[in-house]
């Protein structure tokens, strides 16, 4: 029998960005599966927002509990994050972790036009003090039962973890980092304002982290000595067309809230580089970062931001496939830059048209 195991010169060490965005983190789900599977690839650091914090956990606790266990870590991983997003499917947990400020409540996604125009218009005058009292929160549950986050922060061996999350008084982005994990940490990072009671955790309180943060990128760059990021993105930075309909404008100016701050970390990041490469800033003292990217493409711009709240099961199941199928694609087609250059033009893909040209 030939023995695949992957040698030491094989092994790359990489840094996962997880982008949030409700029920299109199956999309996530799927390229976590399939990186995963591949046993060339181990983890450094891990950071993610709102959907994306959920599945960052999930690996983290596959990853501890098979250590502690002594079983495979790596297929615990892949097991605990199907069992999490079929939970979602099942009971509609997704409402706590979408990244759609307007189409939080499955029935109202599923809605034509007018019928989620009053939806919409219903949580203008609402609140979730008055409309859920008792703050429930089917992802609480969910995540109580399934993640065992004693376990996350007692495997130092593990990936570094940084979970962000908007703290209400300042605006700013709060990172969770793996000693400071916690249930509550989580459920803020997943805490859409017009649905839920802001969380607190250690006295402050906290909205979603996609406002802020979504995903940090900063941490992995400070933190973790692999230069290496690979960002799962799946929020499009791009969308053809002017929309119209009061739904399509909402939905775009919802996708590019939660894409700002990622636009300006991508922007530094690139900045950085650029002045290394032209020797104004040294390495080490100064970290020239590669980054890559997986995205679901033209796929992920059909379905629009609106379908985030969805439980659809049938599409969920989709965006899973189709995960595993770009990592496949990404893994074959730019492991071997990992460790020697971004696979993705930053400049390109990321520029913002209204900077001024700096010189140092």
């Amino acid at each position: 029998m030939t023995d695949t195991t992957p040698q030491p010169e094989d092994i790359r060490r990489i840094n996962l960005a997880l982008q949030g965005g409700g029920s299109h983190g199956a999309f996530t789900w799927g390229v976590l599966d399939r990186l995963l599977e591949d046993e060339r690839l181990q983890f450094d650091g891990i950071s993610g927002a709102s959907a994306g914090a959920v599945n960052a956990v999930a690996v983290a606790h596959g990853l501890a509990v098979g250590h502690r266990d002594g079983v495979d870590g790596r297929r615990h991983a892949r097991d605990k994050l199907g069992s999490i997003w079929r939970s979602v499917m099942a009971t509609g947990a997704v409402n706590a972790i979408s990244g759609n400020l307007g189409n939080v409540l499955p029935f109202w996604s599923l809605l034509p036009d007018p019928g989620r125009m009053l939806g919409n218009a219903l949580m203008q005058f609402t609140s979730p003090y008055s409309m859920n009292p008792l703050d429930l929160n089917p992802l609480r549950a969910l995540l109580s039962r399934e993640i065992d986050f004693e376990a996350i922060r007692a495997h130092r061996n593990g990936p570094k973890l940084f979970i962000s999350a908007t703290e209400v008084s300042s605006g700013k982005a709060e990172v969770f980092t793996k000693r400071e994990l916690s249930l509550n940490a989580v459920v803020a990072s997943t805490c859409l304002p017009q649905v839920y009671q802001a969380v607190t955790v250690d006295e402050r309180t906290y909205w979603d982290g996609g406002y802020v943060a979504n995903p940090p990128i900063t941490p992995l760059i400070a933190q973790c000595r692999s230069a290496d990021i690979l960002l799962v993105q799946i929020s499009p930075l791009t969308r053809e067309g002017v929309p119209t309909t009061p739904t399509a404008i909402m939905d775009r100016i919802n996708e590019i809230t939660f894409n700002t701050n990622l636009l300006a970390q991508m922007q530094m990041v690139g900045f950085i580089n650029r002045l290394i490469d032209e020797g104004k800033l040294q390495e080490p003292e100064y970290k020239k970062v590669l980054v890559h990217r997986i995205d679901g493409g033209d796929t992920m711009r059909e379905l629009g931001s609106y379908s985030q709240g969805s439980t659809d099961t049938v599409m969920m199941e989709r965006l899973f496939d189709l995960g595993r199928e770009q990592a496949s694609a990404w893994l074959k087609k730019h492991f071997g830059a990992l460790g020697v250059k971004s696979s993705i033009n930053i400049r390109r893909d990321y520029k913002d048209d209204n900077a001024l040209t700096m010189r140092c």
